[in-house]
């Protein structure tokens, strides 16, 4: 059975990432790419789906990790009775072929160590052919993949297994190298391992240098770790982001609310860039606003709300049975099928992303323009319409109220965009459905008898994305109608600290009722309002409950579940992470963040 979801951590070379459990088995790993099949599909099966493990033999007293400081280079020390090791773990940068080190260091006795290698292509279900390259290297080989496997360790096979003992004293070093090309070509050259372990600390901690972050902010270190988070999901060929570097990780233990995060949602790239450019890396945030112009190019109405990581459209969703899921957690699905979908939302989000790039004085970029001008003719044309919302329901679609409110950013972004640059555009019209988008969202889109926005039109249902109006600026966080519908999520909403989507509903899912974890980015959204409304101490007291929710190296998943007292959701979870992003940046730099931050109050229901 894989490790609880937050026994994990993340290694990354800018294609694609693996996760690295706390027993010393990497479980996961997509080659050559985040959307690639997997060649260790361990945390969706057993070892059988593919896993790379090391450990020592014997018992192990204690265990150890963390990340070499501001880098994604892992160091998981095992204590046992014979002595201390250490396993560092890195993807080196990539060059032609796509690398994964792994160096076992003695750091006191003497311990006798396992090595058990397994893989399984296309997702746990293919066994390669294995054999020896005349330089010595184990090479797997099955149809397009190739890996191969140099290390000094004496290898053997085992019931389509590659294993290996070997004992490591104190000051004594074991190097292991994983590297991928394609079958047709000749396999990866060899590389130093403590040459590639140092290049790639040098490349993470030269990038976070980069990285504006005042020493005043609340938990500098871990929005240091979120920040490298969301540079390691990044696909560096093409600049796109995606939301998780896994999929099928369940939102419900033991359930099928399952999806596959590795791909690129507008929605998610877009907050990841509004993070950038605040840490001031404008690279990054230039590279996706390029990947997104050339993505959806084209006709306005083609516009989807995620795509692959160059771009593609199409991301037909599959279910593999020969999967049992993650903890039984089935079905095990690759793709996802809400890339046809109507999303709303994703229009305001875009607009308000090239906005903001022009605001931090982003290279201006006339297609840009061009492109808002030709959504918005195309808003014009639909925003009337229900859609499936931001939570991307299964359930017939709806008059989202997030939705609408997104609507009103696309034109109220575009309007602002052309008063302060001197753009040309109708902008009579713009403000005129700006003011009946949000007429219509006021009218329709808030209860009077409980004092609060709903989740859609008609519904009394709460949902927790209401929480972004006043972020966004469609209302004032000190608006009556704010204050109603932050206190009705409080009381509906809220639990244990943190909070929840909505109260899941079967009519609206389109799915069979479960329940689900807390939201992390969710729980974000809430302390940025208590920010906003000038309830500093309780702003705090989210942002420390979120960080006391990371693991032992900084990573959120998506949610939490209250009951089991675990992370949820695929891992890690760019929104979550964006989240924590976007509350510290709101408690940096004011005064009342030296008095409150200490207090330990937590947010609680008010009746």
């Amino acid at each position: 059975m894989p490790l609880p979801i937050e026994d994990y951590a993340l290694i990354a070379d800018g294609h694609t990432a693996a996760l690295v459990g706390k027993d010393g088995s990497i479980d996961w790993l997509c080659l050559p790419r985040f959307d690639s099949a997997a060649c260790f599909a361990a945390l969706l099966g057993s070892p059988e789906n593919g896993r790379w493990h090391i450990a020592p033999e014997g018992e192990v007293l204690a265990v150890r990790r963390r990340y070499r400081p501001g880098t994604l280079v892992l160091e998981t020390e095992f204590e046992t009775a014979e002595g201390t090791v250490a396993i560092i773990d890195c993807m080196p940068l990539r060059n032609d072929a796509a690398d994964l080190v792994r160096l076992v260091e003695g750091r006191s006795g003497r311990v006798r160590m396992a090595m058990e290698l397994v893989l399984r292509f296309d997702y746990g279900s293919l066994i390669p052919w294995v054999h020896r390259a005349p330089d010595g290297a184990l090479l797997a080989v099955c149809g397009p993949d190739q890996v191969a496997l140099r290390t000094p360790a004496t290898l053997h096979g085992e019931g389509y297994k590659t294993c290996a003992e070997f004992t490591v004293a104190a000051g004594e070093a074991v190097p292991f190298h994983l590297v991928w090309t394609e079958s047709h070509k000749a396999p990866g050259p060899p590389v130093d391992a403590l040459c590639a372990i140092a290049t790639t600390e040098h490349h993470w901690s030269d990038w976070l240098a980069g990285c504006r972050i005042a020493e005043e902010s609340p938990h500098p270190e871990m929005l240091r770790r979120s920040l490298l988070t969301l540079k390691a999901l990044t696909y560096a060929p093409t600049g796109g982001i995606v939301a998780a570097p896994t999929t099928s990780l369940p939102e419900t233990l033991g359930g099928d609310r399952n999806w596959d995060y590795r791909l690129c949602w507008l929605r998610d790239a877009a907050l990841t860039l509004h993070a950038l450019v605040r840490a001031g890396h404008l690279g990054e945030a230039e590279a996706w606003r390029s990947w997104l112009l050339r993505a959806v190019a084209g006709s306005a109405s083609q516009v989807r709300p995620l795509y692959g990581l160059a771009g593609q459209r199409r991301t037909p969703e599959m279910i593999l049975p020969w999967l049992p899921g993650y903890e039984g957690a089935a079905p095990v699905r690759i793709g996802n099928e809400a890339s046809a979908q109507l999303q709303l939302d994703v229009y305001g989000e875009v607009v308000d992303a090239f906005y903001t790039a022009r605001h931090v004085g982003l290279r201006r970029d006339g297609q840009a323009w061009a492109m808002t001008r030709e959504m918005l003719n195309h808003l014009m044309q639909i925003w009337r319409e229900p859609d499936s919302g931001l939570w991307e329901v299964r359930g017939p679609r709806r008059h989202f109220v997030q939705s609408k409110v997104m609507v009103w950013v696309a034109f109220d972004r575009a309007i602002r965009a052309a008063e302060e640059y001197g753009l040309d555009g109708p902008l009579e019209t713009w403000r005129a459905v700006r003011a009946e988008v949000h007429a219509q969202v006021c009218a329709q889109g808030f209860d009077a008898g409980r004092g609060s926005f709903t989740q859609s039109y008609g519904s009394p249902a709460l949902d927790a994305s209401l929480l972004r109006m006043p972020l966004v600026g469609f209302l004032p966080a000190d608006d009556p109608r704010i204050g109603g519908t932050v206190r009705a999520i409080e009381e509906e909403l809220l639990e244990d600290g943190l909070v929840l989507r909505y109260r899941p509903d079967p009519t609206v899912e389109g799915l069979k009722h479960q329940r689900e974890g807390t939201f992390l980015a969710c729980t974000a959204w809430l302390g940025e309002v208590y920010a906003l409304q000038g309830r500093w101490a309780e702003a705090n007291a989210v942002l420390d409950r979120l960080i006391g929710l990371a693991n032992d190296v900084g990573l959120l998943a998506e949610e939490y579940d209250t009951h089991a007292g675990r992370q949820v959701g695929n891992f890690p979870q760019a929104f979550s992470h964006l989240g924590l992003v976007g509350l510290a940046f709101a408690l940096a730099n004011h005064p009342a963040r030296e008095r409150a931050k200490g207090e330990t109050t937590q947010p609680a229901a008010r009746t």
